[in-house]
C-alpha cells in the first residue's frame, strides 16, 4: 500500500529511511511549538490557543503537501511572518490580532487562485536554472546561520552587528550552549560521511541527551529571564479548550478605523514574502533532493503550492499566521527523504505534539543547530554547479547567495537575484535569456521596495 501510494522504488528511497527523515524533519522544526506561541501572544493571543493552532495547520499543511503533491516538504507558521504579524501589524501599525488574521485568510485564498490558475506555477518555472542553483545554495547558509544563531555560536554584537560567542563570558549558558552544538555539529558529520542512517538525527538526540547531563551536572543552568530553560522534557496534557478563542476569530474582525487601503497593503505584505519565501524553499529543497528536471522544472509543482495555500487559509480560521514550507525540509531530505510518506510521519507527529506539546518545545536550540547547519553545508554545494565563465549568470546567482543570510529572507534574496539578472542581461546585451515574466517580476520586486 505505501509503496503504490508513494511510489517509494521509483524515488530510490525506503519506509524506514522516510520514517527517519521524518522525525528528522520535525526535530528540527519543534522550536516553532515553543516560538509561534511566544511570539503570537505579543499582539494579544492566548498562547496555548495559538501553539493547537500551530500543531493542527502544520499537520494539515503537511499532510496535504504528501497527498496532493508526494513531496518530503512539511509546512509549519512561518518565521518572519509571525514576526511581521506581531511587532509591525499588531504592533507598529496597531491593528488587532483578528484583523492580520483576516489578512493571511484572503492571503491564502488568492493563493489559491493563483495556484488553480497557473501563475505561481509559471512563476517558479520562469526563474532562470543558475538563479535556482543560488536559491538553493543561498537557502543553504541562510540556515546555517540560523543553526549557528540557534546553537548561541554566532551572538550579537553591537559594534560588528555580529561575533562568535565568548566562551568565558556566560559560560554555564550560552557558552556550554554554543560547546555543546559544536560537539554534535562534528559528531553528525563523522556519523554522515561514514554513512550511518539517520545520523542527523541521531546527531540532534545526541546533543540534546549530553545537555541534559550537563544540566544534571550543573554544567548548564537555568536562566528563564535570558532564555535558558530546563533541557529536561516535561510530562503534562494540554487544555484543548482554549482553541476556542482563535478558531474562526478571524471572521470577527472589526475593521473600524482599519481602511480598506491599509489592510491591502497588509494582506499583500503577506502575500508578497510568504510567495517568494515558499518558492524559494521549493527550490532550494528540490533542487537537493534531485527533484529537479532537466529544465529546472519541479513535477508536481502545482500541487505543492496549493497545498501551501490550503494550509495559509486554514492556519487562519484555526488561529495562526501564515503556513507555509518549511526550510527545515532540507534536514529531512539531508537524511533522505524522498516522497510523501517522510512528510506523513512529519504531520503525524506535529498532531501528536497537540497532546505532549511540552515534551516537544523542551528540544533546545543547541541541539536542532547541528543539523541546520550540517544541512546548511549539504545545500550550499548547489553553488559549484553555476557557470562562473559566465558572469552574466553568475553574479546574480552571487547576489542571490549572500542576499538571503544576510538579510535573512528568502524572498529577499529572490528578489535581488531577480533583479539583478534582468538589469545584468538587459544591459550587457542577452536580452534573450530574459523571459517576458521575469521582466514583470523585476517590476514588481522594484515596486514593492518602492511602496511596500
Amino acid at each position: 500500500m505505501l509503496e503504490k501510494m508513494f511510489k517509494l522504488k521509483e524515488n530510490n528511497t525506503t519506509a524506514k529511511t522516510e520514517v527517519i527523515a521524518g522525525i528528522t524533519t520535525f526535530m528540527t522544526m519543534a522550536y516553532i511549538l515553543a516560538v509561534n506561541p511566544n511570539l503570537l501572544s505579543r499582539a494579544g493571543m492566548d498562547p496555548t490557543a495559538v501553539l493547537i493552532a500551530t500543531c493542527l495547520a502544520s499537520f494539515i499543511g503537511t499532510f496535504a503537501m504528501a497527498l496532493l503533491a508526494n513531496y518530503p516538504f512539511a509546512l509549519a507558521p512561518g518565521m518572519g511572518l509571525n514576526a511581521y504579524f506581531a511587532f509591525t501589524v499588531c504592533g507598529n501599525m496597531g491593528y488587532s490580532w483578528k484583523v492580520a488574521l483576516m489578512a493571511v485568510f484572503f492571503e491564502g485564498i488568492i493563493f489559491i487562485i493563483l495556484s488553480l490558475t497557473n501563475v505561481r506555477e509559471a512563476i517558479f518555472n520562469a526563474i532562470p536554472t543558475t538563479l535556482k542553483k543560488g536559491v538553493s545554495a543561498g537557502i543553504g547558509l541562510f540556515i546555517a546561520f540560523i543553526g549557528l544563531q540557534g546553537g548561541h555560536i554566532v551572538v550579537n554584537n553591537d559594534s560588528t552587528l555580529l561575533s562568535y560567542v565568548n566562551f568565558r563570558d556566560n559560560w554555564h549558558t550560552e557558552g556550554i550552549c554554543a560547546v555543546l552544538a559544536l560537539i554534535g555539529l562534528l559528531l553528525t558529520a563523522i556519523l554522515y560521511i561514514k554513512k550511518v542512517k539517520g545520523s542527523i538525527l541521531i546527531g540532534i538526540l545526541a546533543t540534546w541527551i549530553l545537555g541534559m547531563i550537563c544540566q544534571a551536572a550543573g554544567v548548564y543552568r537555568i536562566d528563564a529571564d535570558a532564555g535558558f530553560y530546563s533541557l529536561y522534557p516535561a510530562f503534562a496534557m494540554t487544555d484543548f479548550s482554549k482553541i476556542g478563542e482563535t478558531f474562526g476569530q478571524c471572521f470577527t474582525a472589526d475593521f473600524h478605523g482599519v481602511g480598506i487601503m491599509n489592510f491591502i497593503v497588509v494582506m499583500l505584505s503577506f502575500l508578497f514574502v510568504d510567495m517568494f519565501d515558499t518558492i524559494g524553499t521549493l527550490i532550494g529543497v528540490s533542487d537537493k533532493a534531485g527533484m529537479l528536471d532537466e529544465d529546472g522544472k519541479l513535477p508536481n509543482v502545482k500541487q505543492a503550492l496549493m497545498a501551501d495555500a490550503i494550509a495559509t487559509s486554514a492556519g487562519a480560521i484555526l488561529g495562526t499566521s501564515t503556513t507555509t514550507t518549511f526550510v527545515e525540509s532540507s534536514a529531512g531530505v539531508g537524511a533522505g527523504a524522498r516522497t510523501g510518506l517522510a512528510s506523513i510521519v512529519t504531520g503525524l507527529l506535529f498532531l501528536l505534539a497537540i497532546f505532549f506539546a511540552p515534551i516537544f518545545t523542551a528540544i533546545p536550540g543547541f541541539a536542532t543547530a547541528p543539523a541546520l547547519i550540517f544541512v546548511g553545508f549539504l545545500m550550499v554545494s548547489a553553488i559549484v554547479k553555476v557557470d562562473f565563465e559566465d558572469l552574466t549568470d553568475a553574479v546574480p546567482a552571487y547576489l542571490c547567495l549572500i542576499a538571503m543570510p544576510l538579510m535573512y529572507s528568502i524572498a529577499e534574496g529572490i528578489a535581488i537575484g531577480v533583479i539583478s539578472f534582468v538589469l545584468i542581461n538587459l544591459i550587457c546585451g542577452k536580452r534573450k535569456k530574459i523571459t517576458p515574466l521575469m521582466y514583470i517580476l523585476a517590476v514588481l520586486f522594484i515596486c514593492k521596495y518602492i511602496f511596500l
